[in-house]
């Protein structure tokens, strides 16, 4: 697909038009400076156009160690990756000594290049515009991110180049069938090495990593293929506990992070290792199961660990005690700085991933109804009357839902769901995957007879 890249100083407005032309509010977006980090992309759409586009970090002059010069080398790997360059000043403040500076490595670069002067609401107070001649990029396309103002003139551009790169305007990127992308989020608390994992897996420094806790803010969605199988690869911020997130910018990030947890299949929760599954760590394991996602639990920096029996007998009580409703839920250890032990994360994620899936036919699920009720019949009702299960179906898979018709739907102790539930995830092989039951009430044939 044809990939397109926003350049900028921080604060321009990047992440706003990235907002624009995915049409859903995927960057963080805030008035304080340098909110994204890492590089974002998405499918970008304007009119009959479709083409990938990438949100960058804000372009600030730096090469050493720091985190502005490791956000500069996201940047530039996205500007490797681009075929056009959208190059974003602020009208408003008019042309900075930094928009010049970058401005002169971009004309020696071999992409070409789009000069953009954003927040041109009206054209009023733009006196930037002018100035923008003297970048020497060409003339400057006006338009405010915010209004959905000038994506006209942006249009002409794009089509330009997309028919100069044998892509015209009426093309259409292949569209994948429906569920064939394996949505893979990675969630924790902050500092536990998600970022580092996520460049582990994909063999390059992909998201900026450091020892600074908070590094990741927005959620970033890799496209990446193992072995074969299409996966989007989900990094998030970092979770803390509710009441210590303080912070607005905070706020947005673990957001954002949720969000992510809505749209993944399979969610790894990445912990230390050397503090076996905390009370925040099962809280999000509660969320992600809740949400009838399917869940691999990995115990990073396992290298350091001195007592690992201890641990893996600690990891494993603690799960069983918290997530009676996903019993079996695989555990990897791992190191994602050294890379040991995480070849087979994957292997367990794809396992889960097609339990997630597991669909059982109406008669096998019947006769297995049968022999779980005459090993251990349902209680009495409130009426004294035996509860009766008299038929069960699958309503859907992703996670398993099953619908188990009852004379009694009101009565049935949880316990006994519980019953059903663990039967069938170890009679159909579900190990780790969340299963609902839905009780109903058989509608009587002869109810209405009679009525006028």
């Amino acid at each position: 697909m044809f990939t397109v890249a926003i350049l900028g100083r921080p604060n321009v407005g990047k992440s706003t038009l990235f907002n624009r032309l995915v049409g859903k509010r995927l960057a963080l977006v805030a008035e304080m400076p340098g909110v994204t980090r890492d590089r974002r992309e998405g499918e970008g759409r304007i009119g009959p156009l479709t083409f990938r586009v990438i949100d960058t970090a804000g372009l600030e002059d730096a090469s050493d160690g720091s985190i502005e010069a490791r956000m500069r080398a996201q940047t530039e790997a996205a500007l490797a990756d681009a075929d056009l360059i959208l190059m974003m000043i602020d009208a408003r403040a008019g042309v900075t000594p930094l928009d010049a500076h970058f401005a002169r490595w971009l004309r020696r670069q071999p992409v070409p290049v789009v000069l953009l002067a954003n927040k041109c609401e009206g054209r009023a107070g733009t006196g930037g515009l002018g100035e923008a001649y003297g970048l020497g990029l060409g003339e400057p396309v006006a338009l405010s991110a915010a209004h959905g103002e000038g994506l006209d003139e942006l249009y002409d551009h794009l089509s330009e180049a997309m028919t100069d790169a044998g892509l015209g305007p009426d093309h259409e990127a292949e569209d994948e069938a429906a569920g064939a992308v394996l949505q893979l989020a990675v969630v924790g608390r902050p500092n536990a090495g998600k970022s580092t994992l996520v460049n582990q897996l994909l063999g390059q420094d992909r998201v900026i990593t450091g020892p600074e806790p908070g590094l990741t803010r927005d959620a970033i969605g890799i496209s990446w293929n193992w072995r074969g199988r299409d996966v989007r690869l989900i990094d998030t911020a970092g979770m803390r506990k509710r009441a210590r997130v303080t912070a607005e910018l905070e706020k947005l990030a673990v957001g954002d992070a949720l969000r992510a947890l809505d749209y993944a299949q399979v969610v790894v929760l990445l912990f230390d290792a050397r503090m076996p599954l905390e009370r925040q760590d099962l809280t999000i394991a509660r969320r992600v199961v809740e949400e009838g996602r399917a869940l691999v639990v990995a115990a990073n920096k396992w290298d350091l660990v001195e007592d690992r029996a201890a641990a893996r007998r600690d990891i494993e009580y603690k799960l069983e005690e918290s997530l009676t409703q996903a019993r079996g839920v695989p555990v990897v250890m791992l190191s994602a700085l050294t890379g040991r032990g995480v070849d087979k994360l994957m292997p367990a994620v794809v396992s889960v991933y097609e339990r997630w899936q597991t669909r059982v036919s109406t008669g096998e699920l019947n006769r297995w109804l049968t022999e779980a009720t005459e090993r251990h019949p349902p209680p009495l009702g409130h009426t004294g009357r035996r509860i009766r299960l008299r038929y069960m179906t699958q309503a859907k898979t992703r996670p398993p839902t099953f619908v188990a018709f009852t004379n009694m739907p009101e009565d049935l102790p949880e316990a006994y769901v519980r019953y059903l539930q663990n039967g069938l995830r170890e009679t159909f092989d579900m190990a780790g995957v969340p299963i609902r039951i839905h009780l109903r009430k058989p509608r009587n044939p002869y109810g209405n007879r009679g009525r006028k």
